[in-house]
């Protein structure tokens, strides 16, 4: 049966909040995603939900922001720097893997170079789970890497985590620690509330994994897109190119139009969980797909104007529309880290000084600071492995 395809922003944006819709996108990735939240419905995910929000509480970000991401970066970025370039992809993964693992609750104890390219080889087969729906290879064997790479991280990097976090959270009941001296990460949250969300280990290892997968793999490939706009941009139109270095509002306003073009995934899948009427007139039922194309959604020229396929940092969007669109979804399965990665969003009496940006601007703004260029001798190439259409190499000079 052919998929119910939504691709009109009002439509997409009424159908993301039904209710009655469970999360389907991530079926053929059960191996891994079965029992961690974004494969949740209903209750089931709301508990869980409101458990893992805690983690994000109203000085996290800006906190996040100024304490400890500006050392994770200055860190990740340096051996780079020394050897004048890189590849964007292999170093945003990095970054993002860094960043992420810091609020999941993954400890990198000895933080080496060899201990990183462990992790992100999970990280990166973890990936494939999340793509398995439009891989174009063999999928069994795919399964199969997925395995090994599970029990990898589970061995070296999340039982390590978990069982650092109970003997905290031991010395925290015993009056030893104070709430300050905890980690602040999913994990913990997930550990001190067990009596009200029990999970096996197996499906904990998954839910610190998922969410490793998610703010890392999502979040590059945002950087990656971001980054080449902004060198597109900056060539057009010198003006900006400059601003693009001074201006961090700016910044920022540039890197959502280039989230709003380029949805860390294309497509979102729903299926009913009873027989219902979509907001676009038509009827569905449990066995029936239904499609939402956010890539065609976010360059709807009725929201967006008649040049909402083109990349233009100056966009004017309607009242109570995002800048980045529907990029990070909406209803009770939009994104938990929405303002780690994009910050908050500026209005005209914004302090940039008291800002929060995000990290993907962070980022964007550290690598322009030491004048990243594409590399002219080594052009970057799209990923031909899935149907995705994401950056697979993108060399950079630096310096």
């Amino acid at each position: 049966m052919n998929p119910i395809v939504i691709d009109r922003y009002k439509t997409a944006n009424e159908t993301l909040r039904v209710p009655d819709l469970r999360q389907a996108l991530y079926d053929e990735g059960a191996i891994m995603f079965e029992k961690t939240i974004v494969n949740l419905h209903g209750e089931e995910h709301r508990v869980r939900r409101n458990v893992e929000i805690k983690v994000f509480r109203r000085d996290f970000f800006k906190w996040y922001e100024k304490a400890v991401f500006p050392a994770t970066l200055e860190e990740t970025i340096a051996p780079y720097l020394k050897q004048g370039k890189a590849d964007l992809v292999n170093l945003g993964f990095r970054v993002m893997m860094n960043l992420t693992a810091d609020f999941s609750g993954v400890d990198r104890p000895t933080r080496t170079p060899e201990e990183t390219d462990r992790l992100l080889r999970n990280l990166l087969t973890f990936g494939k789970a999340a793509t398995l729906g439009q891989a174009l290879g063999d999928k069994e064997v795919i399964r199969d890497e997925i395995r090994k790479a599970m029990a990898e991280f589970d061995k070296e990097f999340f039982q390590p985590s978990m069982k650092r976090r109970r003997e905290l959270l031991a010395r925290f009941a015993k009056g030893e620690l104070k709430e300050e001296e905890l980690p602040r990460d999913i994990l913990v949250e997930l550990l001190r509330n067990e009596a009200e969300v029990p999970l096996s280990q197996d499906v904990l290892m998954k839910e610190i994994g998922f969410f490793l997968l998610a703010g890392a793999f999502t979040s590059i490939h945002t950087l990656s897109h971001a980054m080449h706009e902004l060198f597109w941009w900056g060539e057009q139109h010198p003006q900006d190119k400059q601003r693009q270095r001074t201006d961090m509002l700016f910044l920022q306003r540039s890197i959502h139009e280039s989230m709003r073009l380029h949805p860390s995934s294309p497509t979102a899948g729903r299926r009913p969980t009873c027989p219902m009427q979509l907001p676009g007139g038509a009827n569905a039922t449990p066995s029936d797909y239904v499609s939402i194309d956010l890539m065609k959604a976010n360059r709807d020229t009725e929201v967006f104007g008649a040049d909402a396929a083109d990349y233009n940092p100056h966009r004017e969007v309607q009242k109570g529309t995002p800048p980045y669109g529907l990029s990070f979804g909406i209803g009770m399965h939009s994104c938990l880290g929405l303002n780690l990665a994009a910050g908050a969003l500026a209005k005209p009496s914004t302090d940039p000084a008291e800002h929060q940006f995000g990290t993907v601007t962070l980022i964007a703004r550290s690598l322009l600071a030491h004048n990243a260029r594409p590399d002219p001798d080594n052009p970057g190439a799209i990923d031909r492995s899935t149907v995705r259409n994401n950056w697979g190499k993108y060399p950079i000079l630096l310096g």
